[in-house]
């Protein structure tokens, strides 16, 4: 397997990369981060469980769910961060990168990309809409857009076996990775933003009518649930429509009823 922080320092001086370089640095080389990432998501499954990470970028939790002993299927649609995730995890066995954009069909989708900050390039043009003058938004650009394969939870499914967990980080796609599963899994997250809450309001009755029953909120990029106790999906939405908009940003942690 390849070492992971010698394939970071090759990938940061990689010309072809540079707009990685910044996510690179931010979510690599921090032992006490990761030692937070592994704690937080040991509940979430144990060692040969299979996880799908919807949007796994450059892999920091991709990197969190290998260490705790789980096979990953990485989904990424972008060119760049997909080949940075076969060169950091190249060799490893128990790693599948798909290059795809997860959503309700197996279609291609476009993808807009924003050059300067790869980790916001969205499928969703009302992603882009809601971040057009809003506070702490107005500087983003979506300079680009590319087209790539499509996919389904329901398809990675039955190419892969159900997972015990699945991470979805899709900038505003969620609701539409969630149109493409049709059964229950064991637990999954998705991310919200206080820019568009709507979205995420769907996003919790569509889980609602697959059988999830127990919810909680992790705000920012914090390792820790906000809500001291696992809610019921209307509790949850009231929470997010709470929210100030500073907080900008999190994710919806969503347990089946058997789970």
């Amino acid at each position: 397997m390849v070492d992971h922080l010698t394939a970071v320092e090759a990938l940061k001086a990689d010309p072809a990369l540079s707009g990685l370089r910044r996510s690179l640095e931010a979510y690599y080389g921090d032992p006490a981060r990761e030692a937070a990432m592994d704690a937080f998501y040991a509940p979430f499954l144990h060692p040969a469980d299979l996880v799908f990470d919807i949007g796994a970028h450059v892999g920091d939790r991709l990197g969190s769910f290998r260490r705790l002993g789980a096979r990953v299927v990485a989904v990424e649609p972008q060119p760049l961060c997909a080949r940075a995730l076969r060169a950091l995890y190249a060799g490893d066995p128990q790693v599948i990168v798909v290059e795809a954009a997860c959503g309700a069909r197996s279609d291609p989708v476009r993808l807009h990309v924003n050059s300067a900050n790869p980790t916001i390039s969205t499928a969703s043009p009302q992603f882009i809409a809601a971040a057009a003058g809003a506070d702490g938004w107005a500087h983003e650009t979506w300079d680009a857009e590319v087209e790539v394969a499509g996919t389904t939870l329901d398809r990675l499914v039955a190419a892969h076996g159900v997972p015990a967990f699945a991470k979805i980080d899709v900038e505003g796609f969620e609701e539409a990775v969630l149109a493409g599963l049709t059964r229950p899994l064991p637990a999954l997250s998705f991310e919200f933003t206080t820019i568009a809450r709507e979205p995420a309001r769907r996003c919790l009755d569509r889980l609602t009518g697959l059988g999830f029953t127990r919810f909680n909120v992790a705000l920012g990029d914090e390792m820790a649930l906000a809500l001291p106790e696992w809610l019921p999906a209307a509790e949850v939405t009231a929470y997010l429509g709470a929210l100030p908009h500073e907080a900008n940003s999190g994710d919806v942690y969503c347990r089946f009823r058997s789970a």
